[in-house]
């Protein structure tokens, strides 16, 4: 158990961006999936629903901080937003950008800040 509690003091320890690359890198080598399996839980009618969503909160749920420049850009260029305002939002990551986006701007998006290093959620 003593071990289990000095992993846990290490994961504390890395940055949200590290944390999210290590849910990925256990994600990838056991199989799973640490989302909860929504559509598994709900009936086929909700599962046949939530793949016919049309629209989408874009969420920036984490930032490489090597490249927080250009995902401040990025957002920007997302938002229309001010380089005050856009820092606001990559620094209080996770954040919603956009709410109630189409399906194809939501993934250009999340396309554009995902190439920049950014962790990205369509809700």
């Amino acid at each position: 158990m003593a071990d289990l509690k000095k992993l846990l003091e290490e994961v504390k320890a890395l940055t949200v961006v590290e944390v999210s690359e290590l849910v990925k890198m256990l994600e990838e080598e056991f199989g799973v999936s640490a989302s909860a399996p929504v559509a598994m839980m709900a009936g086929p009618a909700q599962a046949e629903a939530a793949e016919e969503k049309a629209e989408f909160d874009v969420v920036l749920a984490a930032i490489d901080s090597t490249k927080k420049i250009a995902t401040i850009k990025v957002v920007r260029e997302i938002t229309g937003l001010g380089l005050a305002q856009a820092k606001g939002l990559v620094d209080g990551a996770p954040t919603t950008l956009k709410e109630a986006v189409p399906t194809a701007t939501a993934n250009e998006y999340k396309e554009k800040l995902v190439a920049v290093g950014a962790t990205v959620e369509l809700k």
